[in-house]
């Protein structure tokens, strides 16, 4: 199998996102855009959204080279990463999962996901909204596991999955520029194994994406267990990379 070589922007609408409205489109071969980031940049690739995505905030028209990603093409994606409640519940991871199964990519690039809201000022590029990643959701119990996980599954196909952003972030991803995609080594998926047997065990699958309508089966502990299991995978301090 050939080695992948594209490398896929995924842009969110932090505050700081607009800034990607100046980037040269050259480091890039796919820029998908969550929700309202189609705003940004008119040379999106893809816009990807949830059901409830108001109409009204979509775009009008789309040029020849763009598509939209919705709920039908996604659900099946992610359920081959394990499905949404081990994966997140919530767009940046779900664009994520999409890009690995869709666009089989070697670099996966944040930017403008990085879940931290500001107390006061513009909670997104465009003014306010929701914190959708910080509502009260079994299946966003731990941000930081959830972007583990994904980077984890992203090196197990040759993809190093990394963020644009400087500073805190609630994503593990290691902070690089679009000069410097490729400069991090790809992880040890070593760790994975004990993680996939427990959540193969838990049996939290639920094939229609709509996890929500089954939430009473899930418990809370045992998904914080396997948190911390996928965070023990992708720590740092106990990574080995690949030779």
């Amino acid at each position: 199998m050939a080695e992948p070589t594209h490398r896929v922007l995924i842009l969110g609408s932090a505050p700081a996102a607009a800034a990607a409205r100046e980037w040269s489109r050259d480091p890039f071969n796919h820029i998908v855009a969550i929700n309202n980031a189609w705003r940004i940049r008119d040379d999106w690739d893809f816009l990807i959204h949830p059901e409830d995505f108001p109409i009204c905030n979509r775009p009008d028209e789309l040029v020849r080279s763009q598509s939209i990603v919705e709920a039908d093409e996604y659900v099946p994606h992610q359920n081959k990463f394990g499905g949404f409640v081990y994966a997140g519940g919530t767009m940046a991871f779900t664009a994520g999962y999409w890009a690995l199964a869709a666009l089989q990519p070697a670099v996966l690039a944040f930017f403008g996901c990085d879940m931290i809201y500001p107390n006061s000022g513009k909670t997104h590029f465009y003014g306010n909204g929701a914190a959708d990643p910080l509502r009260a959701d079994v299946t966003l119990r731990s941000l930081e596991a959830k972007s583990a996980r994904l980077a984890l599954f992203g090196a197990a196909q040759n993809c190093r999955v990394v963020r644009l952003s400087q500073g805190e972030s609630r994503l593990v991803f290691p902070s690089v520029t679009t000069d410097t995609l490729m400069s991090d080594r790809l992880l040890s998926t070593k760790g994975m194994q004990a993680a996939l047997q427990a959540e193969a065990k838990l049996n939290y699958f639920v094939s229609s994406g709509r996890y929500w309508e089954e939430e009473e089966r899930f418990d809370a502990a045992r998904i914080d267990h396997l948190d911390r299991m996928w965070l023990d995978a992708y720590c740092p301090q106990s990574l080995e990379y690949v030779a």
